[in-house]
Order: structure tokens, then sequence, then C-alpha cells
């Protein structure tokens, strides 16, 4: 929906499953117009569009897409973003590291990636800016070798270079954010500077690569890096980098003591990867691929081990509904934005909440249906906005 100074809001729809084109369509029809009707009867609504590889090429038939502008038109609705994050199947099976597959050294991603904003150029009203979110190069893990780094900032400008193209020919205005991930090749603010560093100096004085290419602050990764936003978000946009959109969301946080991490335990799933950042009283940190291992650490290395202060989880949780004691969120991250964007609206007008993990909540937290939650969400955030000047309710 459209906000104050420009700003436009949105839910994420990679929260409902769908792969093919018709599952994602009827998933719309289904949810996304009812959260409309409890959230916004009377205005345009915002849609953050999550496409598959799949649905993004079924969708990519001419007279499929007409129908669907038509669609927009008749609901009032409108796509501003695009979540070009997850390629495949993204519900309902073992994820884990292969949501990070194909990476940013495969073609495979560069064409997807292409297609998404040959898409949005069709979809974003005129006067909106477009964007589309994506992974942050790869994925550790995966080993990347110095030929592999350069593979990925290759890809990364031939999908400037196309979204340029684009734009020069539908009169858009369109870019990509790189969305850093704990244990991804950029999973700080840091790594992510120095990666555009690395662009400019082999693309020096283009104005297309810091137009075209920016970040997706997603409130949750950060919070799990412990960064703080007054620090990070400045710093990336004093380096000249382009806040292409922001997630909202909230992350799991504890003191790892026996009871919290029972209660961890009972919230591990074999979809999704759950990062853990643990640190202690003096500020070191340590990083786990998955909550199931930092648990079994844990269990392990109590007697020998630094106690950690604090552990931050990579678990995407309702923002309106604290979690039960002993854990709690990561809601000071989030307002902390909030609070930035109150005094510099201009930093990014793109807002889009992302609470993906519905189907594995603890069940204290999915007490309702998902229509209802996502209605609660909008109404904390407007909320939270509005507080702030940047909603009118």
């Amino acid at each position: 929906m459209k906000l104050n100074h420009g700003l436009h809001l949105a839910y994420t729809t990679n929260i409902h499953r769908g792969e093919t084109w018709m599952e994602t369509f009827n998933s719309l029809q289904k949810y996304t117009l009812a959260v409309r009707e409890k959230v916004c009867p009377h205005e345009p609504f915002a849609i953050g569009l999550r496409l598959s590889e799949h649905a993004a090429v079924e969708l990519s038939d001419r007279a499929e897409l007409l129908r669907f502008q038509r669609w927009l038109g008749a609901n009032t609705c409108y796509v501003f973003t695009i979540n070009g994050f997850p390629y495949g199947r993204f519900h309902g099976a073992r994820v884990k590291e292969q949501v990070y597959r194909p990476d940013w050294t495969s073609p495979e991603r560069v064409a997807y990636t292409n297609l998404l904003f040959e898409l949005l150029a069709q979809l974003v009203p005129a006067g909106i800016e477009g964007s589309v979110s994506t992974l942050p190069g790869s994925f550790k893990s995966f080993h990347l070798s110095p030929e592999s780094l350069k593979a990925i900032r290759q890809n990364l400008w031939r999908t400037v270079e196309h979204v340029a193209h684009v734009c020069q020919q539908t009169g858009r205005m369109m870019h990509l954010g790189l969305e850093p991930e704990p244990l991804c090749q950029l999973e700080s603010s840091a790594e992510t500077i120095h990666l555009f560093e690395h662009l400019r100096a082999e693309h020096p004085h283009d104005p297309r690569l810091d137009t075209h290419l920016g970040v997706n602050y997603d409130t949750c990764h950060f919070a799990v890096e412990f960064e703080e936003p007054h620090n990070a978000l400045p710093c990336l946009v004093n380096n000249g980098i382009k806040i292409s959109k922001i997630h909202l969301s909230s992350a799991l946080k504890v003191l790892p003591t026996p009871d919290a991490c029972e209660a961890l335990g009972k919230i591990t799933d074999d979809g999704y990867l759950h990062q853990v950042c643990a640190r202690d009283a003096a500020g070191n940190r340590s990083i786990y691929r998955d909550l199931p291992e930092a648990l079994i650490a844990n269990q392990q290395s109590v007697t020998h081990n630094p106690q950690w202060e604090e552990w931050r989880i990579h678990f995407h949780i309702p923002f309106h509904a604290p979690p039960a004691p002993p854990c709690e969120n990561t809601n000071d991250h989030l307002l902390g934005v909030l609070d930035l964007l109150q005094t510099t609206p201009e930093i990014c007008s793109h807002l889009e909440m992302e609470t993906y993990t519905w189907e594995v909540l603890p069940p204290e937290l999915k007490t309702q249906s998902v229509v209802d939650q996502l209605a609660q969400e909008y109404t904390w955030m407007l909320a939270e906005l509005a507080k702030r000047g940047l909603a009118s309710r």
C-alpha cells in the first residue's frame, strides 16, 4: 500500500505455497485478496510477489501476463517488488542450503533474475520504482574459489547491464537488491561494502552499477549478526550503496539456558536453515550452520566453553506477537530501522514484511489463520509507522 513520503508496504507472498504460476495465482486469489479486504479494502493494495523460476517462465506467456495485469487492475492491486531469492521449491520439502542454489556463479541464476525484471517492468505502475531481491552471491560452505568469486561479480554485472537495458526500453526505474544473510558470501555490512568496492574498481565511473544494484536490508538477518541498525544502515548508505528494499522481520534471541535450549529443540525443523550466532560477554562470536548443530555443541561443551551471553537464531517470527519466555525477538533492531526512516525516509521506499516460516512456527505463535496473522502484522506495522509519521494510520 502507498504510505507517506512515497513509501510502499507489502507482505511477501513467499509465505504461501506455490511453485507453478497457477499455484501462485491461486494463493493470491485465496489469501492475498482476503488480507487486502481486512487491511486495505478501499485503497490500492501492494503485492510483494514471489515467483519461482517455473512460475516466472509460465507467467512470461503473453496471454497469461495480460490476464494477470487485468486481474491486478480489477482488484485494485499493484506489484512493486519481487522476491527472487528462492529459485525452486520453497515450502513442504527439505530446503536448507539448497535455497542458495543455483547461486550467482550459475548462468541459470542470471537468466531467472533477468526474466523477473522483464516481468516486473510490465507489472510495476508508472512512476513507481521496481525491485527484485536475491541471494547474496552464494553460501560460504560451497567453498568458493577465486574463480567462482570472479564469476559471481561477472554475472551480477551482466544482470546490471540487462536491468539498465530493460529500464531504458520501458521507461521504468528498477534495481536488484542483494540480501546479506548469515554464513553467506555477504553476511555483514563490511563484506557487502567490500564487494561493491570490488565491482566499482572493475567498472569505474559506470553509473549503472550504483543505480541498478543495491542491498535488500533484512532486519532479521542483520540482527542475527549482532549489527546495530544505527551503524549498519548508515554505513551502507554513506558508502554509496542503494538500499533497494527493506525486509521487515524479526529473529529469535535467547540466553541459552537448559530451559531455553529445550524450547528451541521443539522448533527445529528439516525444512529451513536456521543459522545461530552466539556471543559471549566480551563480544566474541561464533556462528553455527543450523540450530540442531548449535544445540548439540552447547550440550557437549558446557563445562569448558565460555558461557554464551546470547544466541540469535535465523528464524523469521511474527513481530506483532512476542514468543513465550525464555525466547525473545529482535524487534529492537526492526524498530531502530523505522526510527532511521523517520528522520531520512528517502533511504528506501520499498518495505516488505517477511514472515515466511508460517508452516513451521511453534504452536503458540500459530493460533490463527495465515490471513488473520498477516492482517495483525499489518495492524502492528502500520501503527509503528504512523508513530513516526511514515503512515497515516
